[in-house]
């Protein structure tokens, strides 16, 4: 995966959740954590993966009707599945 790509997922991800502060509580994680997600390895980031602990956490928010996401907004090409 491309940089552009990955970074899009996170982005994405952060975007239907609300922002950034909104994702990490959603996830119960921290804030700064959820920064990572869409900086590049170089500056100690995820390349714009979404963890798979996050990742199920926020999938069993959106179970319990808490944000708008299903499994295919954390795969590639999936942008536009809505």
């Amino acid at each position: 995966m491309s940089l552009s790509i990955t970074s899009s997922i996170a982005a994405r991800i952060i975007s239907k959740c609300g922002g950034h502060k909104a994702t990490a509580e959603l996830a119960g994680v921290s804030l700064p954590y959820v920064y990572r997600w869409t900086y590049p390895r170089e500056r100690g980031g995820l390349n714009g993966r979404v963890p798979e602990l996050a990742r199920r956490a926020l999938l069993g928010a959106a179970k319990a009707g808490r944000v708008n996401l299903t499994p295919l907004d954390f795969e590639e090409g999936w942008a536009d599945h809505d």
